[in-house]
C-alpha cells in the first residue's frame, strides 16, 4: 500500500511551522520564509521552484529530493493554497506558483467550501475537498495508483492526520532560527503515544534533519 509522507517539512528552534498573520504579502506567516534557509539553495529546489540548472548538492539536497520521489498525489490545507478565506469570492485566485506549479500530479486541497477542478499546466489539477481529512486521503490514494501521496501542510493537515496515526513517515527539518509566535507542529500531539520514533538523523549547518517513522 501507497505511505502517506510529510516532507522537508520546517520547524524553528522553538517550535513553529509557520508565523502569525498569513496574509498574501506572507504566504507562509510573517517571518515564515526564514525557515527555508537550508531548502532555497539546493538543486532540488533551485530546479522545482525556479526552474534553474544550479543550486547545491550535499545533505540538504539529498532531502530535499526525496520529497519528489515516487509522489503520486498531494494533500494540502487551504491555506497552502492561498490566503483567501471563507466561501470563494469567485474563481480568480490560482495558487501561489502561477500557472505551472511545482506538483505535477493531482493535489487535493482540503476546505469548507466548494468548488470545481482548477487544471493547472504541468499535469497538476487542484481538487477542492469538503468531505474531511479520511477522503481527502482515499480521493489521493486513488489518484496516486500505487505512488505515495505527500502531505504538503499547513501545520493543523498535518496534526489531523498524525492525531489518526494516518501518517507513515515525516521528515522534519529544524531550522537555526525563532519565530516567537504562530503555528507550533507538535502542539497537544504525543508522537511516542501515537506510536511514532525518530528513524533517521543528520545535521547541517543550515538544519537538522529528522526522519519520523510510524512503528
Amino acid at each position: 500500500m501507497s505511505k502517506l509522507r510529510v516532507e522537508s517539512f520546517t520547524i524553528s528552534l522553538d517550535g513553529f511551522g509557520a508565523g502569525p498573520d498569513q496574509d498574501i504579502n506572507h504566504p507562509l506567516g510573517v517571518g515564515g520564509t526564514s525557515l527555508h534557509g537550508w531548502a532555497i539553495p539546493t538543486r532540488t529546489f533551485q530546479q522545482k521552484l525556479f526552474g534553474s540548472d544550479g543550486g547545491e548538492t550535499g545533505i540538504d539536497d539529498e532531502f530535499a529530493a526525496r520529497g519528489f520521489q515516487n509522489i503520486g498525489a498531494w494533500i494540502l490545507g487551504r491555506n497552502m493554497f492561498g490566503p483567501v478565506r471563507g466561501p470563494w469570492p469567485d474563481e480568480s485566485w490560482r495558487g501561489w506558483w502561477g500557472e505551472n506549479p511545482v506538483y505535477h500530479v493531482p493535489v487535493f486541497v482540503l476546505t469548507n467550501h466548494p468548488r470545481p477542478p482548477l487544471v493547472m499546466d504541468g499535469g497538476t489539477t487542484f481538487y477542492f475537498v469538503t468531505e474531511g481529512v479520511a477522503v481527502a486521503l482515499e480521493r489521493a490514494r486513488r489518484a496516486a495508483a500505487g505512488k505515495d501521496v505527500r502531505v504538503g501542510g499547513g501545520v493543523h493537515v498535518i496534526q489531523q492526520y498524525l492525531r489518526q496515526r494516518l501518517i507513515d513517515e515525516m521528515h522534519i527539518a529544524i531550522s537555526p532560527v525563532l519565530l516567537g509566535s504562530g503555528e507550533r507542529l507538535f502542539e497537544g500531539v504525543n508522537l511516542p503515544a501515537l506510536g511514532y520514533a525518530c528513524t533517521k538523523h543528520a545535521a547541517t549547518p543550515r538544519a537538522t534533519h529528522w526522519v519520523v517513522s510510524r512503528r
